[in-house]
């Protein structure tokens, strides 16, 4: 399945001032980024709640030669591959059975510039797949098998500072292979999609308001 010129050059950009430096062998992450989407498009299956899932832990084997040049740049180059199969997984409407990892191990038989992957499937926490809460600055906050408590109280797991916003406001609680938001009787409320709730399932997109704060879930 042909690759979006727009995750293409989000990768790119993801690596710039890297490509001529580090790459000199002719591994570049567009090659790796195409790969792993079609590894996930050949592995995908349904699963017994109907819907479609892929691999989500990604082994990349590549020679030692590269794997000593992109040694500086590992962490940006996975966190660029797992945004791309993210992505795909939204264009998609694939789900995951746990996070979204990628490994990159050398071996002596890989000659430099190729490289193989393996696609595996591999679960989260509690069996949870891979959803979190995406806040207001873009950072991620993972969800497990664990009650996520937010509110201004000093204890909840997301502080917020949003005077609208109650001590204890609500909370996101799993439920099965899914969560549900629960508001916990707030004086200003809880909104989902902008209509308040008491308790909902939530579902991937979905737009929390706690005060005038927003929050996405997302549940690939």
């Amino acid at each position: 399945m042909p690759m979006a010129g727009g995750i293409e050059r989000r990768l790119e950009r993801g690596i710039d001032g890297f490509l001529g430096r580090v790459f000199r062998s002719g591994l570049t992450p567009v090659d790796m980024g195409r790969r792993m989407v079609r590894e996930m498009d050949a592995g995908r299956t349904v699963g017994v709640s109907g819907k479609t899932v892929a691999p989500n832990h990604f082994v990349f084997t590549i020679s030692e030669a590269d794997a000593e040049q992109l040694a500086e740049i590992e962490t940006s180059l996975t966190r660029e591959l797992v945004g791309h199969a993210r992505d795909h997984a939204q264009t998609e409407h694939y789900r995951f059975r746990g996070p979204l990892e990628i490994e990159l191990v050398a071996s002596p038989r890989v000659r430099p510039g190729a490289f193989g992957v393996d696609a595996r499937f591999r679960e989260g926490p509690g069996g949870m797949g891979d959803a979190c809460l995406v806040l207001p600055g873009g950072d991620r906050v993972d969800l497990d098998d664990t009650v996520m408590t937010i509110g201004r109280h000093p204890a909840s797991l997301i502080v917020m500072e949003d005077p609208n916003v109650s001590r204890r406001h609500a909370e996101v609680r799993p439920r099965g292979d899914g969560f549900v938001l629960v508001d916990l009787a707030s004086t200003n409320g809880t909104r989902v999609n902008g209509a308040r709730i008491t308790e909902v399932v939530l579902s991937d997109g979905d737009e929390m308001q706690f005060g005038s704060t927003v929050f996405r879930f997302e549940d690939e």
